[in-house]
Order: structure tokens, then sequence, then C-alpha cells
């Protein structure tokens, strides 16, 4: 609207308003205040800047007010003085309103694209608005650390940087959702999903990522979601050191857990004996879990205990003693490591299954 003149009805009262002044002194009414107000923001929701408007009533005002003398002079000014206040404050609230109905509906869309809420067509078409194409497949990584992220977390805006930085606009959505930041991007592109495990594993301090895999279609997005979640819960339960897990390599476990009661009959049948050891059966599950995941090495896992060889292998032996199965035989090892599995992932023994 820059180089076109302003409809008149913006202008509405205001040589009135001039002419009122110059006769009577009095300052401007309640009434006129917030008719500039309504300008303001009329205006700014037609998109005509505040310049724009502000220069349109100093045009007005000169051609009203030829030739003032002194004294009219300072009240014109006094006038236009309050016009152009109410004319800012009504344009920034507009703007402000505009800003937080974006912001609304960018939340209304994240939590319905993660959570596959909304009917997939009309999802797709909000979606481009966003910058993103679900006709495509997409893949999903959240981040977690110690703190909660929201917008303006200094984490959150590192991150942003960085990838902005990196790749552009290349239909990327960074957001924080629940605490966490998540990330939706391309399935072909996941360059974009490792340097943004990169960035938010050293922004979160040392937190940890999980990335679904890719999924097709405008629901595709929710299930790679939940998948990272998933993924995230798993590390949690399993105490998984890596700092950036994906949710394909960690298809095992969810198969395991499938048939939760005969999963659970296993770690009764395999482990419930262990609750007669010294120290209860959680000793000797963490004996067990070093054991497995030290490969098998009895040394290894001695050290990740803090233990001598000698007191690791007495609890191997008083395992094999209370459980009837030696950690070192083949066919034994296969039911004992499945029955540890299941344990973490049960939460047992912490949990009565």
């Amino acid at each position: 609207m820059a180089g076109r003149e302003i409809p008149e009805d913006y202008l509405d009262g205001f040589t009135r308003i001039l002419a009122e002044v110059l006769a009577s002194g009095r300052r401007l009414t309640r009434a006129e205040v917030e008719s500039r107000r309504a300008a303001g923001e009329r205006a700014a929701e037609a998109g005509i800047g505040l310049r724009a408007l502000v220069r349109q009533h100093l045009s007005t005002m000169r051609a009203a007010c030829p030739d003032l003398p002194r004294a009219s002079l300072d009240l014109v000014l006094s006038t236009l003085d309050q016009v152009v206040d109410a004319l800012a404050e009504g344009h920034e609230r507009a703007q402000l309103l505009a800003v937080r109905q974006e912001e609304a509906a960018r939340r209304e869309f994240i939590d319905d694209l993660l959570q596959g809420r909304s009917d997939p067509g009309h999802l797709a078409e909000r979606a481009e608005r966003f910058g993103l194409l679900l006709s495509h497949t997409h893949a999903v990584a959240v981040a977690e650390g110690p703190a909660a992220y929201d917008d303006t977390h200094p984490a959150v805006q590192r991150v942003e940087r960085a990838l902005v930085g990196r790749f552009g606009n290349r239909r990327i959505l960074l957001t924080p959702k629940d605490g966490r930041l998540i990330c939706v991007a391309p399935a072909d592109q996941d360059d974009v999903l490792m340097y943004f495990a990169k960035q938010a594993h050293a922004a979160t301090e040392g937190g940890r990522v999980a990335i679904g895999r890719p999924q097709p279609g405008a629901g595709g997005v929710g299930h790679s979601y939940e998948e990272a979640l998933n993924a995230l819960g798993l590390a949690e339960r399993m105490n998984l050191d890596d700092p950036v897990l994906r949710a394909a390599d960690l298809l095992v476990y969810p198969v395991l857990t499938r048939d939760r009661q005969a999963m659970a009959e296993l770690v009764r049948s395999t482990l419930d004996p262990l609750k007669e050891a010294r120290g209860g059966a959680s000793v000797m599950l963490d004996t067990l879990t070093a054991y497995f995941d030290s490969g098998c090495n009895a040394a290894e896992a001695a050290r990740r205990l803090s233990l001598s060889v000698r007191a690791f292998t007495y609890r191997l032996e008083r395992i094999q003693q209370l459980t009837g199965a030696s950690p070192a035989d083949p066919v034994h090892r296969y039911t004992l490591q499945t029955a540890v599995i299941g344990a973490r992932l049960l939460d047992w023994p912490s949990k009565e299954l």
C-alpha cells in the first residue's frame, strides 16, 4: 500500500477532530482516541503500514490547517501526538493478535500432526502453510534433556539457528512439544535429522535423541513420532547409553513384549528364584545384565560393577544354583538373556508380574 493512497474511511472523523480542537482548545475525548485505535487496527488487518497511515494523517492535517498561528499549531501538534499514539496502539494490538492467532494455529496443527487427530486431506492442506508436503515420506526425531524446553528456551533457539544456518528452508519443521524438542524432516534427508540429533544432544547438555522410522502420508508423521517416543522410554527402562537411538534398531524389544503375558511368565519361571539371593533379585539381575552387555566377558562385567572377578564369578555360580541355568551354556544363555531383557522391559522385580 506504500505507493497507493489510503482509503478515506481510515481518516473518518479526523478533520472534524482537528476543527473542534482548534475551536475549543480541548484534548481528544475517549471516544475519539478509541476511533483512532480502531482505525489503526483496521489498517493493520488490511496490510497498511503504520508509516503510511501516519503520513496520510499528516497530509490531511496540512490540508485542513494552512497558515496556522503559533498557538493553534501547538494545539494541532498536541492533537496529532494523541492521534499517532492511538493509531500505533491499535496497529500494534492488531499485529499482536495476528501473531497470537498464528501461534495458536501452529500449535493446533502440530498437535493434530503428531497425534493424527485430523482428517488426512485437511491436515495435508494445513501442512503446506508450515512448509511440509505430507505426500512425501517423513521421519521424526525427538530430543529430551534435563529441562523442559519451550519456544523461548536458549537450547531451542540454538538448535533452530544451527539448522537454518546449515540447511536453510528444506521443508523442516522444528518445534518444542511437551518439554521435548521435535524435528520433522523428509525421510530422504537423513543428514538433517542426524545434524539435528548432534545439535540437540549438545544444546540439551547431553540429552538423548530418538529417531522414528520413515513413514508415508499424513498419518506417517504421527507414527514416526510415536516410535521415537517409545524408543526414548525403552532407552530409559533398558539403561541404553547411546545418545542417538533409531527406532529401527530397537524393533526386537517390541517384538519380545508383543505377548506380554508370555514374557511375564518367562520372567517369573526363570528369574523368580533369584529373590532368594542375598540382596534380592535386583543384585543378580544387574549381574546378568552386566555379563550379557559385556559380551559374556566376566572380567569386563566385573569392572563395570566394580567387583573383583572372583566375586563376580561367585555371583554367576549362585545364579546357576538358584535358577538351574548356566549363563555360560549357549542354550541356557539364550533363555536367561531373553528373560533379563523381559525383566527390564517389564520393570521387574520393582513391579510384580
